[in-house]
């Protein structure tokens, strides 16, 4: 189905006495604070004025909003933390206020991929929430990994970290990573040379072929290199289309949206401590003057 102009209510600002949404990275600055391969370096965006800093995990909208005449449009906001060619592990700190990008560690190290440099630009869409209470039918009993729902970027563009673009959903694969259900969704940036060809997940191997069978490959064997045994993945190992795709980011949003009002915090009381904990270290001070008005706010039907 396509995922047109009249179907995407969400792309409208979230209600903000301080004005939070970005429907685009246009109006963003992006800065680095702290020296580079430390703990401390973190990727701050904030608006032009410099004066109101930015969470790229809840203050962008999930559907890209055309900054020339403030409509939503067909795409989706895809926030880039590793670029292409590149191994250093950056990803949002969602547990951080700001949620500030900052290079992953374990134990005091930074993290790299020991396999070597990933070959797509990876990210996450904006307020989205893979959330660890629930498990979906198709995820082996497997339940959310607490985090954005992740993207694979391929398009021949490098997107540096940090940035953020329009892009068209074309499928997912769903990953079990260590017992948790890791969806990554495959788009291409809206304005890349092949964008026009691909429309859905059977485009991108008839048109690219080999290019879905690498991320897959490349997702099971990645963590190989620490001593862990490969990926596995569910639905068959399948890439589904993009109606499905919609469907899996739809639920992540809902699930956003209810972390954010805190109407999640309110509904733990099933929930074992160690869930609990998860969701309750999520940084969500920048939402605390944000009000959710349903009727401009509602996800869209795909």
């Amino acid at each position: 189905m396509v995922f047109g102009e009249t179907q995407v209510p969400l792309g409208q600002p979230l209600s903000s006495a301080s004005g939070v949404s970005h429907g685009s990275g246009t109006n963003l600055n992006l800065s680095s604070h702290g020296d580079e391969n430390t703990t401390e370096y973190r990727i701050k965006a904030a608006d032009k004025s410099g004066k109101k800093t930015i969470s790229l995990w809840h203050d962008v909208t999930l559907v890209h909003v055309d900054p020339a005449t403030d409509r939503p449009t067909p795409y989706l906001n895809f926030v880039c933390e590793i670029p292409k060619f590149s191994r250093k592990k950056y990803e949002i700190a969602t547990d951080e206020v700001g949620n500030f990008i900052k290079q992953d560690e374990k134990k005091g190290v930074l993290r790299e991929f020991k396999k070597g440099d990933i070959f797509f630009n990876y990210g996450c869409l904006p307020r989205t929430w893979e959330d660890p209470t629930f498990v979906h039918p198709d995820a082996e009993g497997c339940r959310g990994d607490n985090d954005p729902v992740d993207v694979c970027e391929i398009g021949s563009r490098i997107i540096g970290t940090g940035e953020i673009r329009p892009t068209k959903v074309l499928g997912i694969l769903c990953m079990i990573d260590e017992g948790e259900a890791d969806w990554k969704v495959v788009t291409i940036d809206a304005e890349d040379k092949w964008a026009p060809f691909l429309n859905d997940i059977d485009d991108v191997e008839k048109l690219l072929p080999g290019t879905l069978s690498a991320i897959r490959e490349w997702f099971r064997t990645y963590k190989i290199p620490d001593g862990k045994p490969p990926n596995v993945f569910g639905l068959d190992e399948k890439f589904m289309d993009k109606h499905y795709a919609l469907e899996i980011i739809k639920e992540c949003n809902h699930a956003w949206k209810d972390l954010i009002t805190g109407e999640k915090e309110r509904s733990l009381e099933n929930c074992d401590a160690e869930v609990k904990g998860l969701v309750r270290k999520l940084s969500k001070s920048n939402l605390v003057d944000l009000a959710i008005n349903d009727d401009e706010d509602e996800a869209p039907n795909f």
